[in-house]
């Protein structure tokens, strides 16, 4: 006669994790954590990125508009104040700029009147499209208020405050078009008005920044061309504002000042 055999479970067998497999998975749960955070992080500066370059392209196109409709000059790049000299520390000196692309100054502009009452207006009617996503700096005074422009306009474009600046689109020669640049993401500590100055490499000044460039893209800047087309620059070296009108702060930030220089009207001095 057969007996039934013995079932109970193995001695010391159970159903849980110890706590080294827990202190694993833990470890595995915070890697991908990191992981996807900055994977997340890159495709929210991507997003940023594209989104500024789409805005610099859309004023670039305007600026065309512009030129198509006033017999072929360009619109008006009114600077709005000085800066007295080189490595000052005065105070930069706003002054009334009302016939420009964009007047005010950037710092002061608590509403988005400045930017409706700018000549490129009527072909946009987007306060937003002045604005990069990735400009987190505030209006003076309120703390809370994200500013309402980002961008410059290049000196040698219609502006007043150069002699021989370029007045008419067929006047770009040199150089041509589609190396000229007009538009640029600008330096949060470094904008003022809408005009951005920047010296030609045949200047006394060649080595200094009159405006600064933004590196709020990874490290680099977008910026437009007369022709219309756009492109995402990577600097050197991290843009530090020291002042208006400053040397270049390292040998990597001035090759990016001397790169941009081969884009401007020759003669900015």
């Amino acid at each position: 006669m057969k007996t039934a055999k013995n079932s109970q479970a193995p001695p010391h067998q159970t159903g849980g994790f110890t706590l080294i497999e827990l202190l694993v998975v833990v470890a595995v749960i915070g890697i991908l954590t990191a992981l996807l955070l900055a994977a997340l992080g890159k495709a929210k500066s991507r997003a940023q990125t594209l989104t500024c370059l789409n805005n610099l392209k859309q004023l670039e196109l305007c600026c065309h508009l512009y030129s198509a409709d006033f017999d072929d000059f360009l619109v008006p790049n009114q600077a709005g104040g000085i800066v007295p000299e080189p490595m000052s520390t005065n105070a930069f000196q706003p002054v009334t700029n009302i016939q420009s692309w964009c007047p005010g100054i950037a710092p002061h502009d608590a509403t988005t009147a400045n930017i409706e009452s700018g000549l490129l207006f009527a072909y946009n009617k987007s306060p937003q499209m002045y604005h990069c996503p990735a400009d987190h700096s505030t209006v003076d005074g309120w703390p809370g208020l994200l500013r309402s422009r980002s961008y410059c306009m290049e000196i040698s474009m219609n502006c007043d405050a150069l002699d021989g600046s370029y007045r008419k689109f067929t006047e770009i020669t040199e150089p041509p078009p589609s190396d000229l640049f007009v538009l640029i993401d600008t330096k949060e500590e470094a904008i003022q008005d809408a005009t951005f100055g920047i010296f030609s490499p045949d200047s006394d000044w060649e080595d200094y920044w009159l405006d600064l460039a933004a590196d709020r893209h990874n490290c680099g800047a977008n910026l437009t061309f007369a022709d219309g087309h756009a492109e995402s620059w990577h600097w050197q070296a991290p843009k530090i504002f020291s002042g208006l009108w400053w040397p270049a702060s390292s040998d990597g930030d001035l090759e990016d000042l001397h790169r941009l220089q081969q884009h401007v009207k020759p003669g900015v001095n």
